[in-house]
C-alpha cells in the first residue's frame, strides 16, 4: 500500500473542558479559536492543545489549562478523564485522537484566554450543538459527561426496528 492510499496515524490532542454552576444549572466554557491558530479557525472549542513526546494526557490537559487560560493545578479538580475519541475530518484530511477531560473551576477571577483564543463563553451543554465547533465537540464532552443532558440525542427508531413486533 502507498503512503497516499494508507491514512496517517491520528494525531494525539488533549481537550480539557471546565464546568461551572450557573444561575441555569451545569456550565461548559467554550473558547472561539483565533485565526493565529493552524487548524479550525473561528471554531469554538474546549481548551485543547497537541499532547507532546515523552508526556501523558493528563499532563498535558494541565498544561493548556496553565498557557491558554492562566490556571494552574489549584485553580481546579480533575472531575473525570474520559476514552480517547478518534475523530476523522475527511473535509481536512486531517485524523486526530482526542483525549477528554473534565475539570471544576474554582475562582472564575483566575481566568485570561492567550493568543489562541478571542473569546469565551460558558454555556449549557444541551446549548453546545448551537455553536460551529471543532468537529466532535460534543462527542468529547459526551465522554466527560457528569451530566445527562450532554449526550447527543438518540435517533429515531426507524422502521426496521419495529419487524417482529406485530
Amino acid at each position: 500500500m502507498s503512503s497516499v492510499e494508507r491514512p496517517s496515524d491520528p494525531t494525539p490532542v488533549v481537550t480539557a473542558f471546565l464546568l461551572r454552576q450557573g444561575q441555569e444549572g451545569e456550565e461548559v466554557l467554550l473558547v472561539r479559536r483565533s485565526e493565529r491558530v493552524r487548524t479550525y479557525q473561528g471554531a469554538w472549542a474546549g481548551v485543547s492543545g497537541y499532547l507532546e513526546a515523552d508526556v501523558t494526557p493528563l499532563e498535558q490537559a494541565y498544561t493548556e489549562l496553565r498557557e491558554e487560560m492562566g490556571l494552574n493545578s489549584s485553580s481546579v479538580t480533575l472531575v473525570k478523564t474520559g476514552t480517547p475519541l478518534l475523530v476523522e475530518d475527511g473535509a481536512q484530511g486531517l485524523h486526530w485522537l482526542v483525549h477528554p477531560f473534565l475539570f471544576t473551576l474554582h475562582s472564575m477571577q483566575d481566568l485570561k484566554l492567550d493568543w489562541e483564543a478571542v473569546e469565551m463563553r460558558w454555556v449549557r451543554p444541551d446549548d453546545l450543538r448551537a455553536y460551529s465547533t471543532v468537529p466532535m465537540l460534543a462527542e468529547a464532552l459526551a465522554e466527560v459527561d457528569p451530566v445527562p443532558d450532554i449526550n447527543p440525542p438518540a435517533l429515531p427508531p426507524t422502521d426496521a426496528d419495529d419487524r417482529g413486533h406485530a
